[in-house]
């Protein structure tokens, strides 16, 4: 394993990035731990948040370069992104601002000023896109075909990176699919499910479910799995530009997970169809291969989806109860 003196994590404050400090820790318990944040996100918690917060913003990559150079990081996982396809059917160009030239400047700051740097890119399977008519479980070698502006606009920094790999950049790729867990806000399925059911327990909302297509199967992770996948990622020896699909290989219907979680609580809600939630393009059935990673990274999936579930719901009974 790798020694590693500096960790960065850019979005550190983000739902995915609270989990992953919690990872990091446990894992390099000697590493310094420093979060590039937007200020706007405040501090982070302690002692299981960072060791020191930098700032950082994707729509200021003229910054990158100081910030890379001033924190000489070892290893570098970047989660920051505009992460919602809803906002990027409304804005597309803030997405390629962000995910393409903020990544774009990020990575060259790393090769010219922390060369040694591991950088893990946190791609997204939503890359494949359309590829998933075809045939699914997809690998690695799918084509990208990107179906939103959002995926496209990850599926260009993707191949960013892999380019850098090229010139020097000691990158990891790593192609997560869906993953849910505490914290996530409910512009994703799972957490706008668990919500709504916790505020219809708590009395806050009618009893009536607004959902998108639940005819969709999706390839779902617990947000610590993917979390552990980045750190197999920093720890393995992997050559320069490799892409790891990070997924559990097991689809599972949108209106299954729903009914699941209304089986978990004390509702019989109506289901109401709110077509917003619906996307312009769409593919029904989404699932990965992850045996890549298995092989290199000895990384697979651990957490089971009923305690996925289960956490997802208590930690949103217990958002809302604090509302």
């Amino acid at each position: 394993m790798p020694g590693y003196g500096r960790l960065l994590v850019t979005g550190a404050a983000g739902f995915v990035g609270r989990h992953l400090l919690v990872l990091l820790r446990s894992r390099f318990p000697e590493a310094e731990l420093i979060a590039a944040c937007r200020p706007e996100d405040g501090a982070l918690p302690s002692p299981d948040g960072a060791d020191r917060v930098v700032p950082f913003d994707l729509l200021e990559p003229a910054a990158c370069a100081a910030m890379i150079a001033e924190t000489q990081p070892d290893g570098l996982i970047h989660l920051a992104a505009q992460a919602s396809v809803a906002t990027s059917f409304n804005d597309p160009l803030a997405s390629w601002r962000a995910n393409l030239m903020g990544t774009v400047a990020l990575a060259e700051a790393v090769l010219h000023h922390a060369r040694h740097c591991r950088f893990v890119l946190a791609s997204s399977a939503e890359i494949y896109g359309m590829s998933f008519r075809d045939t699914a479980p997809l690998d690695e070698g799918a084509l990208l075909r990107p179906a939103n502006p959002y995926a496209a606009s990850k599926a260009a920094c993707d191949l960013a990176v892999g380019e850098m790999a090229l010139r020097g950049l000691d990158a990891v790729r790593l192609r997560a699919f869906n993953h849910t867990g505490a914290g996530q806000t409910p512009s994703f399925v799972v957490a706008s499910f668990a919500r709504q059911i916790a505020r219809i327990e708590a009395g806050q909302q009618a009893p009536v479910m607004q959902v998108g297509a639940l005819d969709r199967w999706r390839d779902f992770l617990d947000v610590r799995d993917v979390c552990a996948a980045y750190g197999a990622a920093l720890a393995a020896g992997t050559i320069p530009g490799a892409v790891y699909n990070i997924a559990s290989g097991t689809p599972r219907r949108i209106g299954d997970i729903l009914d699941a979680l209304i089986a978990r609580s004390g509702v019989t809600p109506a289901v109401e169809l709110e077509p917003d939630r619906l996307r312009p393009t769409d593919v029904e059935r989404v699932a990965g291969n992850a045996g890549r990673a298995a092989h290199d990274l000895g990384w697979t999936p651990t957490v089971p989806w009923d305690e996925t579930l289960d956490v997802v719901l208590s930690d949103w009974r217990g958002r809302v109860y604090h509302s």
